[in-house]
């Protein structure tokens, strides 16, 4: 069996959907996992943001906008009466219940309800239409399979049980159509597995039902070896190793959720990315397989904080950095790089929410400068350290002024920490190092 997953743009037009259509029609069991329609869920975290606030009026106006969108699909999309007419009551109910929500006091269970609603919506539609055209194609609810437990990992035995128990009470099918993103938290209420993570939904269900292979279809060509939207000349890079590319997802490549592989790879399963828009292309077949040496990819994150910890009490003090990462623990904000020299710690963050917390618990015991406005520059690939090439990267720091490098952490992967305004110029010199 198949995994398939499309993304919001593979579904956000009719015509698209039609691409999705002709893709999965072929022979062989299949479960397709769908995001909500281009532009859906912005609307949604939107609205909720109108709940917060009170603004019942902006908020009807941005529904009323998105209620004409889908009207105006099904018209296109569905031509029998019946179905036009079960999508349409369907569509109605979804939209009476955001419209009800302008009414509710805000909390983290309502924006999770609303912001479910997308896939919900998006999944409901594109079942009926494979119906309409002839597939035998059942509708499998993922609330009623995914779960993730109190760490938000993942409930695999849930997951396995009573998923497996879903696909046999229902009729058979060729396709199971079920949503990416949402899921039910430990206490069985609707939450979610964050942007992107119909990826991450993908390969849970793949490894849970130890699929052949699982395939992730966007509106590009595979992984680059560099940002297309930043640098010209890029092109897609046929094979990956899942080191590689998980390195590649967690500093910033946009096209994969960063734990997609994670579920996958201990069962071996290839993960395929490939282009809606031109299913014929090969794309980037992600697999344990190691394919050549060096510098493959260039990948960067923003929206990094790098915090420099300075204590002369550092020099060598017994427990100093457990003491450091303890407050980082304590407020549950992960550290992407570390460097460390004999009286400072320098590290950095990608989410800055407990940052004054933070700050101010360090501050007692030691000096603490905080840079805004960064951003990573990640090179991947296999065991680049040793590589006779990796040199001409460093040609980069004649050019650009590098906060930090991470060098040695990892065989596959070599970062460095640049001002935000300097990432552009970044990615472009050294893409001109190393793959000129």
């Amino acid at each position: 069996m198949l995994v398939l997953k499309f993304g919001g743009t593979s579904v956000g037009s009719v015509e698209n959907m039609t691409n999705v259509k002709n893709i999965i029609k072929t022979s062989g069991k299949k479960v397709v996992v769908l995001s909500a329609m281009s532009g859906t869920t912005n609307a949604l975290v939107a609205l909720s943001e109108n709940v917060r606030n009170n603004e019942i009026k902006e908020g009807n106006k941005s529904l009323d906008e998105l209620y004409i969108k889908y009207n105006k699909t099904i018209s296109e999309l569905l031509n029998q009466s019946s179905l036009s007419q079960e999508v349409g009551n369907y569509i109605d109910s979804v939209f009476d219940f955001l419209r009800s929500c302008l009414n509710e006091s805000y909390s983290e269970l309502l924006y999770n309800q609303i912001v479910s609603q997308g896939e919900l919506l998006s999944t409901f539609i594109f079942s009926r239409f494979l119906t309409q055209e002839g597939l035998n194609a059942r509708l499998l609810p993922a609330l009623d399979f995914m779960r993730i437990d109190r760490n938000k990992e993942p409930d695999n035995f849930y997951i396995a049980q009573n998923l497996n128990r879903a696909i046999d009470e229902m009729l058979p099918a060729d396709i199971y159509i079920t949503q990416g993103f949402i899921c039910l938290d430990a206490d069985g209420k609707i939450s979610n597995l964050e942007r992107g993570g119909s990826d991450y939904t993908a390969t849970i269900i793949g490894a849970v039902i130890n699929a052949d292979e699982v395939q992730i279809w966007t509106d590009i060509d595979g992984f680059h070896n560099n940002d297309p939207r930043c640098v010209e000349n890029t092109h897609a890079i046929s094979d990956l190793s899942f080191d590689e590319a998980a390195e590649l997802a967690y500093f910033g490549a946009k096209i994969l959720h960063p734990q997609t592989v994670m579920p996958v790879r201990k069962f071996d399963i290839p993960v395929r990315l490939k282009n809606t828009m031109s299913p014929e292309s090969y794309g980037t077949l992600i697999t344990s397989e190691v394919h050549e040496e060096g510098i493959k990819a260039i990948a960067a994150k923003d929206n990094i904080t790098a915090i420099k910890i300075k204590s002369a009490r550092m020099l060598l003090a017994y427990g100093f950095l457990k003491k450091v990462f303890e407050i980082f623990e304590k407020y549950e904000t992960s550290i992407d790089m570390v460097t460390t020299s004999e009286i400072a710690v320098s590290l950095t963050i990608d989410n800055a929410t407990h940052l004054d917390s933070i700050v101010e618990e360090l501050n007692k015991f030691a000096l603490v400068e905080v840079d805004q406005n960064q951003s990573i520059v990640c090179l991947v690939g296999n065991s680049i350290i040793y590589h006779q090439d990796t040199y001409k990267l460093f040609q980069v720091l004649q050019d650009v002024n590098v906060r930090m490098i991470s060098y040695g952490g990892s065989n596959n992967n070599i970062s460095l920490l640049v001002n935000t305004d300097d990432k552009l110029t970044t990615l472009k010199k050294v893409h001109g190092y190393v793959f000129r």
